[in-house]
């Protein structure tokens, strides 16, 4: 069986990369997909891919596994950045990385590249599982195919491969979602792997060292515009632009007196609204609407669901009542103060991931 396996120069793929070697994946190739915007944007900031190719390449070396780069800048701009860029002048929150797995990784790459593979690998920490026949639900357009969450409940990554579909997570293996990230990291000092010391990456994948909001502005601008109090309506400073923000954010509002939560954008007036911690409670939402979603292997049955409103560990129990085609309402139990358009809503049966629906305004 021949694997191809994305390798980033960060640990955990490449404890991926040791894990299905020794399981006895012996035709292996290893990729590195060069999606980083250096041309465009190198005054900004250093570029790292070389550093990453770096690593990779020692890895590969060490286990006698071939290595392909493989440039995906335009594919990248083209179905990750431009739609970014697009959410958040509309004053959105998008969710880039889930499109990097959808429409690169397990998109681009599998249709230009991967094709001649039987399996792609990566290190995210999710699980794939084939069901047994007589629980594949074939006839409501449900596959046999089930994206689990790790075991890792702080690192599981199922909220952004929520987007995959039947076809792609039959090509997927993920080694290491089996392990909590700990043992990923004794596994690597255990495998003397050159980069085990590494700090895990930060961010948005394409943007290097370069810090998110010189991205923006280099691209949105700048829009000068008032931050008021909703609470009192009382001016309380002043942002660069109203994509630089999103519902949630604590950190970069450059407030004394805090903490202060961004609660709501007026678009029009370009206005970004806060709230100090103490009234927080008071913005926490219940309720919301969602387009219209994508279900991985058929919408729910019928059992408790749980929703994940942002990558990480905290789920929220929820009843989803579906329109026809289009999207729907959910309800939580309990509420959340970062419920902003444009977000995922990521939905679960148990430790099964159902799919995901964009959340409206």
């Amino acid at each position: 069986m021949s694997t191809a396996v994305l390798l980033s120069g960060g640990v955990d793929s490449s404890v991926a990369l040791r894990l299905l070697r020794d399981a006895g994946h012996d035709d292996i190739t290893a990729f590195y997909l060069k999606v980083w915007l250096e041309d465009e944007l190198s005054f900004l900031g250093s570029c790292p891919w070389d550093e990453d190719v770096g690593y990779a390449r020692e890895i590969c070396a060490s286990l006698g596994v071939p290595l392909e780069i493989v440039p995906m800048q335009r594919e990248y701009w083209d179905r990750v950045v431009s739609y970014t860029l697009a959410e958040l002048e509309a004053g959105c929150t998008p969710s880039p990385d889930i499109f990097c797995n959808q429409r690169i990784k397990f998109g681009a790459f599998l249709d230009e590249v991967g094709a001649s593979f039987d399996r792609v690998g990566t290190g995210h920490y999710a699980r794939v599982e084939e069901a047994r026949v007589e629980e594949a639900r074939v006839e409501d357009g449900a596959g046999a195919f089930r994206l689990l969450k790790g075991v890792d409940p702080v690192k599981d990554q199922t909220y952004f491969l929520s987007y995959l579909d039947q076809r792609q997570l039959a090509r997927c293996v993920f080694p290491i979602g089996g392990v909590r990230k700990d043992e990923v990291r004794e596994l690597a000092a255990r495998y003397e792997l050159p980069n085990r010391d590494r700090p895990d990456s930060q961010g948005i994948c394409f943007l290097g060292k370069i810090r998110f909001e010189e991205f923006v502005e280099h691209h949105l601008g700048a829009r000068p515009g008032e931050i008021r109090e909703r609470e009192t309506d009382s001016r309380l400073g002043e942002h660069r632009g109203f994509w630089f923000h999103t519902i949630g954010q604590r950190r970069g509002l450059g407030l004394s007196g805090g903490p202060w939560y961004v609660v709501g954008k007026d678009l029009e007036r370009n206005i970004v609204y806060v709230s100090h911690a103490r009234k927080l409670d008071e913005h926490r939402r219940g309720d919301f609407e969602i387009g219209a979603p994508h279900w991985i292997g058929g919408p729910p049955t019928g059992a408790p669901l749980s929703v994940k409103l942002r990558h990480g560990e905290r789920v929220h129990g929820c009843l989803l009542a579906l329109r026809d085609g289009d999207g729907g309402h959910v309800s939580l139990d309990g509420g959340d103060a970062g419920i902003a358009p444009g977000q995922f809503a990521v939905f679960y049966e148990a430790d099964t991931c159902l799919g995901a629906a964009p959340i409206e305004r």
